[in-house]
């Protein structure tokens, strides 16, 4: 390709870096506390100029099918700005733009190795290319910098200094000088320059090694950490140990049976799902480590039935964490915290059963890679688009003790602190038959809430359509209700 034309295509993508820079600085400048639908706008832009610069991109099926799916994120976040959708808009952008120049099969484990030292080099990047531009284009060097320097340092220097010196004598030329001031420069907004640049930079020239070197995960077995009989008795003392731990469970946990001495069921069930899950981690490592599918031990006689037992008990060991989980909510209330809890106990028990199929099955350590990260996008792309909190409003307010008669008392300050996320579970509350001295608790934090969301919808930049429809829906059903006087917040 002649140089003249890369010259021309570097300064094609250089103009639409500083044209992005622009639109960030416009869309995002000024604008209130709360980002908005602007996100998702420039997350859309940012996807057509990578469309528009990449023919490759448009000519590979799987970077297609990636760019697709930021576009989808990039639609989210014009919905409901999303940090967790936004990470994955961006790993699907990145992936779709550096796809084309990889070739071979989509292994996970590859491209891990590319994206984290590509996210490092992506910081000088537009620097090193600059410099490389330079150095290989003579020709669009329209001033020598060496000779531009030489000329101009000497009379700059000198009549920089002659002023000073007649500043100080003439008050006419100190008067003109004191009206000079500095560009006022918002260090804000200058590193949103920066972080635009460099975000626009990865997209447009996006920091891919041709030729990786890339450390393959191991196709063959490694010899194994302790011998054949060693490993058989350990899986029969690991099933052993389980075997206790899942039959109290069981008896108390699933079963209600009496516990010994002054020892409550929530006492049980409170305790150790932290620890019980850490126990899971280390089965998986345990199998990834001692049981490789191609060893001699994997092999050995009666090792496939423990494996396939003890998977099974590590299953029912996550399902009883699941359950004591859902137990301390019961007893409690239910956050977005614990909902991405329970989400990721789900995750490790489908990892387990993966690593048992991968042994029984022979596949290798790359299938195993593919499959778990696969698993967790999709479990993350679920949430992305959830709004947790708001589930966990709604779901504390339905089961609420004043609601039900049967549940734990509410949690009014949680509900305050989730903001419009919980404005439509506080709007139907007020439509419940509750105590008067709670309902003018909820309608005080509600109209809070409602005026803090209709402050971040005032700017154009942070609106959002799914803050706009909450707040239909909670106008409409609190229509006709009297507006409480304003008093202090309810103490938390």
């Amino acid at each position: 390709m002649p140089a003249t034309f890369r010259n021309r295509s570097f300064l094609l993508k250089a103009a639409l870096a500083l044209g992005l820079v622009a639109a960030a600085d416009a869309l995002f400048h000024g604008a209130g506390a709360a980002p908005g639908w602007t996100v998702g706008l420039f997350a859309l832009a940012l996807a057509g100029v990578a469309l528009a610069t990449h023919p490759a991109l448009r000519r590979n099926r799987a970077a297609l099918c990636l760019w697709l799916t930021a576009v989808l994120f990039a639609v989210i976040q014009v919905e409901t700005v999303s940090l967790l959708a936004g990470a994955l808009y961006w790993l699907a952008l990145m992936l779709a733009v550096m796809a084309p120049r990889a070739g071979g099969r989509p292994d996970a484990w590859p491209w891990i190795q590319r994206l984290v030292p590509a996210g490092f080099y992506a910081l000088v990047k537009p620097l090193l290319d600059a410099r490389r531009l330079w150095r290989a284009a003579p020709g669009m060097r329209v001033v020598n910098l060496s000779a531009f320097w030489q000329v101009l340092l000497l009379p700059f220097l000198g009549g920089a200094l002659f002023l000073l010196l007649f500043a100080s004598a003439n008050p006419v030329i100190q008067a003109a000088l004191g009206h000079l001031t500095w560009p006022d420069l918002d260090p804000a907004r200058l590193a949103l320059w920066g972080f635009t640049l460099v975000v626009a930079w990865c997209v447009l020239r996006p920091p891919f090694r041709r030729r990786p070197r890339l450390r393959r995960l191991p196709a063959t077995w490694t010899p194994a950490i302790a011998s054949d009989t060693a490993i058989l008795l350990s899986l029969a003392v690991f099933n052993s140990v389980f075997a206790i731990e899942n039959g109290l469970d069981l008896a108390f946990l699933w079963n209600g049976a009496p516990l010994p001495g002054k020892l409550t069921l929530a006492d049980y069930a409170h305790q150790g799902a932290f620890s019980l899950i850490v126990a899971a981690l280390l089965v998986a490592a345990f199998m990834l480590v001692a049981l490789d599918p191609r060893s001699p031990s994997a092999r050995a006689k009666g090792v496939r039935g423990l494996v396939v037992a003890w998977i099974a008990q590590t299953v029912f060991l996550v399902a009883s964490c699941i359950l004591r989980t859902w137990d301390y909510v019961q007893a409690y209330s239910l956050t977005g915290f614990r909902i991405c809890a329970l989400a990721w106990m789900g995750l490790v028990a489908l990892g387990l059963v993966l690593v048992g199929w991968r042994l029984l099955r022979g596949k290798g350590s790359a299938w195993l890679v593919n499959a778990n990260l696969a698993a967790a996008l999709a479990v993350l792309a679920g949430i992305s688009v959830v709004d947790v909190n708001a589930v966990s409003a709604a779901w504390n307010v339905r089961h609420a003790r004043e609601v039900d008669g049967r549940g734990v008392e509410l949690d009014l300050c949680f509900l305050a602190r989730n903001g419009e996320s919980a404005l439509v579970p506080m709007a139907e509350l007020l439509h419940r038959p509750i105590p008067q001295t709670l309902r003018v608790r909820v309608a005080d934090a509600f109209w809070r809430s409602l005026k803090a969301a209709h402050e971040d919808e005032s700017d154009w930049r942070s609106w959002t359509w799914r803050r706009t429809r909450r707040l239909d829906r909670a106008e409409v059903l609190t229509r006709g209700l009297s507006h409480p006087p304003a008093g202090p917040a309810a103490e938390c």
